[in-house]
């Protein structure tokens, strides 16, 4: 089933052809500053993710390994996308509240857990990463 969204002016639109993989929550602080509040992010494949409006889509590099994308014109954040080399490369995770419709959506896996602030929490039990962790995932494999 696809799902469309898109940013709060519409300049920029999608429509997300895969299932998300995914749907997490992110307590880093980067993404924290990016949208003003947890990140709430469906993670999707390199081409499961059709963009009108591509043109007004801003990126911004905020780590060796990944990067942010924004609408130009309203400031929208949109996706974050996974740059670094290895099996997650290209693997977008959009932004949960840009999508038109989130029924049927369940938060499955918080990462960045070690960063979380102690003002909120969610309700349901999720799989939950430490920083550690997920930096281990992008780390090179190990020379023999």
């Amino acid at each position: 089933m696809s799902r469309t969204g898109s940013c709060l002016c519409g300049t920029v639109s999608y429509v997300m052809n895969a299932r998300p993989a995914h749907t997490g929550a992110c307590h880093c602080s980067m993404c924290r500053k990016w949208s003003g509040g947890v990140y709430l992010g469906l993670q999707t494949p390199p081409d499961g993710l059709t963009i009108t409006g591509a043109e007004a889509v801003t990126t911004f590099t905020s780590s060796e390994w990944a990067e942010r994308a924004f609408c130009s014109k309203c400031g929208s954040s949109l996706y974050y996308r996974v740059t670094a080399p290895g099996p997650h490369q290209g693997t977008y995770h959009v932004a949960l509240g840009t999508l038109d419709d989130s029924d049927g959506i369940d938060l499955t896996e918080e990462i960045f857990i070690d960063e979380k602030p102690d003002g909120y929490r969610f309700a349901q039990e999720t799989k939950t990463m430490t920083g550690a962790e997920v930096f281990a995932m992008f780390a090179p494999p190990a020379e023999e």
